[in-house]
């Protein structure tokens, strides 16, 4: 190459890198497509996706673990407590009002010495007689009438029990949590208690009445024994002696 055409190259070039610099930075930057450095943006970014959806997911499980722990946690708004101890009071109270011998042990062993005694003495009259045996037939009388009116309170009870029983049944099927199911039980329990309560108030009226009856019959038999006894043993029968008639 000659010296000429060097020297026309070199300002040819110069001449172009002068206009590259003149024309701005926007012309002389230059856009560049790399394959490789944008398959890994789009993989690097569709992994964040992934990762946000999964704590989405996270997220979303814990707040349906609070709700169901919320559930179990709920108390039963139904309660039969009231209406149970109502019950029992009313049962306790028929049972309270026992005629002439309560439900005492001081009391029964004052009319079993008084009224009930063992024997009876040769001593006793028989007006005495006669009125302990009229005091046991309304011993006997009374118990049978207060038995009858407990047996009439737990009746009464019945219709109660059968309306706590609709309830609680309907509380513990529509029961959104283990507690609720867990209480509703419970009271289902108290009804049966209270029941058995009634039951056992029963059972004691009636036998206090049997057994005032009973008794009766046994110091019947006492005390019959003792009139005859007191029939027979007259004494020395008839004694002659002197009569004055006529002044």
């Amino acid at each position: 190459m000659s010296s000429h055409r060097f020297r026309a190259a070199l300002a040819a070039g110069v001449a172009v890198l002068t206009l590259a610099t003149a024309s701005g930075p926007a012309r002389a930057q230059w856009i560049v497509y790399d394959p490789t450095n944008f398959s890994q943006n789009v993989l690097t970014a569709a992994r964040e996706l992934q990762q946000v959806n999964q704590n989405i997911q996270s997220l979303e499980n814990q707040a349906t673990m609070l709700i169901n722990q919320a559930k179990n946690l709920a108390s039963l708004p139904y309660s039969s407590l009231a209406q149970l101890e109502a019950s029992i009071q009313r049962t306790e109270q028929l049972l309270m009002q026992a005629q002439n011998i309560s439900y005492s042990v001081t009391t029964i062993d004052q009319a079993f010495t008084q009224v009930y005694p063992q024997s009876y003495s040769g001593s006793t009259s028989s007006p005495q007689m006669l009125a302990d045996a009229q005091t046991r037939w309304q011993n006997a009388r009374a118990g049978y009438q207060d038995s009858m009116n407990v047996q009439a309170g737990v009746v009464q009870n019945l219709q109660n029990a059968q309306t706590q029983i609709s309830a609680l049944v309907s509380s513990s099927q529509s029961a959104s949590g283990a507690l609720q199911a867990t209480q509703s039980g419970n009271q289902i329990m108290g009804l049966a208690a209270q029941q058995l309560a009634d039951l056992t108030g029963v059972i004691a009226a009636m036998a206090r009445a049997q057994s005032l009856d009973n008794a009766g019959r046994l110091e019947s038999e006492a005390q019959g024994q003792q009139q005859m006894q007191n029939f027979l043993n007259y004494g020395a029968g008839y004694q002659p002696g002197n009569a004055q008639m006529f002044h």
